[in-house]
């Protein structure tokens, strides 16, 4: 039987991960290892945690490490053929594991796969499936908003979202750059749609488990851009630029595939100005990352050049 492991990055969550545990320790499929880590918590997350000692391995952070930083964190701790990187405030059903690991033992190419999200308080409505990407390379979570009776049909899409994200640890082992499967510049917000487009783009596919059912308690998704935090925003913001030059190749497709970047980056530019001059304050930073983004974009290049030129033998 195929090993999961299951790594959870925290951050203030004492609400929602003894729902998030509990709907763990359920699961139909046998789980290897739970890794919790902690990103500094100032609430009551550690000390419930820490009650479930015998069952869950705890890594308590003296700082901040992010999402991204977190889960590499975790991930290290793990031996598994599969890896589920999960959001505390997700509750998964009995099968959510068994589900995708099903599909995913039947098609070796698939490096990742997820489930159907719905909104905790309103399943009528979906909150994800997985993660679709624009002509203008505008990452977007998939089905967002759409009845979830319409998403009943597997399929497969562009990558998965950081929610509730299984991924195949020989895919991860293989996209890994200098020992980070997530970008850990990217702090938190699309470092999943990062690492979607370099597992495609090295070979990897990617799927959506119409079985396999989970329910997302953030709130914050269901308003304007207003209800969404300023750090939040910005991260967002300045990742999407990290993504794109990482990420984007010339070829056939530039000619409609820039100009509709390049229109995109300059309305958003224009609205940010007018509407939410605080996110200009990540210029700096995205100016300062640039070339060290540039190796990264180099980096990739050259694995997708290598992995053409000697297709590897992958196991499932």
């Amino acid at each position: 039987m195929p090993t999961v492991s299951v790594c959870i990055v925290t951050f203030n969550s004492e609400k929602d991960i003894e729902d998030c545990l509990k709907a763990v320790f359920k699961q139909s499929h046998p789980i290897e290892s739970i890794i919790v880590i902690d990103n500094a918590s100032f609430d009551g997350t550690a000390k419930y945690v820490q009650q479930y000692a015998e069952k869950v391995h705890f890594i308590a952070n003296d700082v901040n490490n992010g999402f991204a930083g977190g889960q590499n964190q975790a991930i290290r701790q793990t031996l598994s053929d599969y890896v589920l990187v999960l959001n505390p405030d997700v509750t998964l059903s009995p099968s959510y594991v068994a589900e995708i690991i099903e599909v995913m033992e039947r098609e070796p190419r698939i490096g990742s796969a997820t489930g159907k999200l719905v909104f905790a308080d309103n399943p009528a409505i979906m909150d994800s499936a997985g993660i679709g990407m624009k002509r203008n390379r505008q990452g977007y979570d998939l089905a967002a908003g759409e009845p979830s009776a319409n998403w009943n049909e597997s399929r497969s899409i562009f990558g998965v979202s950081g929610a509730a994200a299984v991924y195949r640890s020989a895919m991860i082992k293989d996209i890994a750059m200098e020992g980070q499967f997530f970008d850990e510049d990217f702090f938190a917000y699309k470092e999943d749609v990062d690492v979607a487009w370099r597992a495609q783009k090295l070979g990897w596919t990617s799927y959506y488990v119409a079985t396999a059912h989970a329910a997302h308690h953030r709130g914050w998704k269901k308003g304007g851009r207003g209800n969404i935090p300023l750090f939040v925003r910005r991260h967002s913001y300045q990742n999407q630029f990290f993504t794109l030059v990482k990420n984007e190749t010339f070829g056939w497709h530039s000619f409609v595939t820039i100009p509709l970047i390049l229109a995109s980056e300059a309305v958003k530019l224009g609205y940010i100005v007018l509407r939410e001059p605080g996110l200009l304050a990540c210029w700096p930073f995205i100016l300062k990352s640039l070339p060290r983004m540039l190796q990264k974009r180099s980096w990739i290049l050259n694995k997708v050049h290598q992995s053409k030129s000697h297709k590897p033998q992958i196991q499932p």
